[in-house]
C-alpha cells in the first residue's frame, strides 16, 4: 500500500487543538487542493523525464498553493510559525519522491514489495548479555533505528536463539527496514542540520554499507560544503535558492515572489532520479568477479 505522508500530516493538523476554527477552514481548502494534486498526477501517462518534468510541475502548483496562498496569505500564527513542526511543508516533497519509484521512471525495480517512504530505517545491531550466565537465555538484541523521511529498501525478519530448535523461551525475533537509500527532505538546511545529516549517513551505513544517503533541501542556510568529507552521498538544492531573511519569511508578497522566482527544478529532481536509477540497476557487490576486476571492488 502506497503510503501518504502529507495527506497523514494534513489529517493530523486538522485535529491539533492548538489549531481555531479559521485553521481548520484553511486545512479544510488545503485538503481539497491535496485531492487535486493527487488527482493530476494519476492522470500523467508519460514515462522517464518527460513524467518527473511534469509531475515536478504539479508539485510546484501545489506547494505554491499550499504554502503561499492559503498557509502565509490566509493562515493565523499558529500554522505559519507551526507548519515546519506540523511538517505541512516537506511532507509535500516525501509523498511526491514516493511518486517516483515506479516503473514509469525508474527501469529495473524488482517485483517483490519494497518499503518506499518514510520509515524508521536499521542503523546497528547489538547483542548485550548481562552475563555469562545470560548466553543461554533469550537473547538480547538491541536494534538501532532512525526515522528517515524516504527510504527505499525491504523489509527484514529476523529471529535470534540460544536454542538449535528455537523454542519460543530462548529466542527473539522481530522486523526491520534495511533502508538501502535513504534521504532527509530539509525545507531549509544549516550547519547543525547538516552535520547531525552526516553522522546519521554514516550510522546507516554501518549497518548497511552499500546503502546512500541524500539530502533534497529547498533552502540553504549555510555555506556549501564538500559532502565528500562525510558519508552523505549528495545535497540536491532543488530551489537553487538561500533562505530568506528572518524578516521576510513570513511576508506574502516576499514569500511568493521566492516561490514564483525559485520553482522547484525538474532539471534538479533528475538528476536524483539517475542517481537513483544507476543505484537500481547497479551490482553493488559481486566477489566473484573480484580477478575479473583486477580488485576486490
Amino acid at each position: 500500500m502506497i503510503q501518504t505522508p502529507h495527506k497523514d500530516k494534513l489529517m493530523a493538523a486538522m485535529n491539533n487543538p492548538k489549531c481555531n476554527d479559521k485553521d481548520r477552514e484553511i486545512i479544510t481548502e488545503a485538503q481539497k487542493a491535496y485531492e487535486f494534486w493527487v488527482s493530476e498526477m494519476d492522470r500523467i501517462s508519460s514515462t522517464g523525464k518527460e513524467s518527473v518534468v511534469q509531475l515536478t510541475k504539479l508539485l510546484n502548483q501545489y506547494k505554491n498553493q499550499l504554502e503561499v496562498e492559503l498557509i502565509i496569505q490566509s493562515g493565523s500564527q499558529f500554522l505559519i510559525r507551526q507548519k515546519g513542526q506540523l511538517k505541512l511543508d516537506n511532507s509535500v516533497i516525501e509523498e511526491f519522491l514516493i511518486r517516483l519509484v515506479d516503473p514509469r521512471v525508474l527501469e529495473g525495480l524488482p517485483d517483490f514489495e519494497l518499503c518506499v517512504g518514510p520509515q524508521r530505517a536499521f542503523m546497528s545491531l547489538a547483542f548485550t548479555p548481562a552475563s555469562i550466565h545470560d548466553l543461554g537465555e533469550r537473547p538480547r538484541v538491541e536494534i538501532k533505528e532512525k526515522d528517515a523521511d524516504f527510504t527505499l529498501g525491504k523489509s527484514i525478519y529476523y529471529k535470534f536463539s540460544s536454542d538449535p530448535a528455537f523454542a519460543s523461551r530462548s529466542t527473539q525475533s522481530g522486523m526491520l527496514t534495511l533502508a538501502v537509500l535513504a534521504a532527509e527532505c530539509k525545507v531549509n538546511l544549516d550547519k547543525t542540520m547538516f552535520q547531525e545529516a552526516a553522522g546519521t549517513a554514516s550510522r546507516l551505513k554501518q549497518g548497511c554499507p552499500m546503502s546512500r544517503y541524500y539530502l533534497l533541501v529547498e533552502y540553504l542556510d549555510m555555506e556549501p560544503e564538500d559532502c565528500r568529507l562525510t558519508a552523505i552521498d549528495n545535497v540536491f538544492l532543488i530551489r537553487h535558492a538561500k533562505r530568506l531573511p528572518f524578516g521576510k519569511r513570513t511576508e506574502y508578497a516576499d514569500v511568493k515572489k521566492q516561490h514564483q522566482d525559485n520553482p522547484i527544478d525538474p532539471e534538479v529532481i533528475w538528476k536524483f532520479i539517475s542517481e537513483l536509477q544507476y543505484f537500481v540497476k547497479s551490482v553493488w557487490y559481486d566477489p566473484e568477479k573480484a580477478l575479473e576486476r583486477g580488485s576486490f571492488i
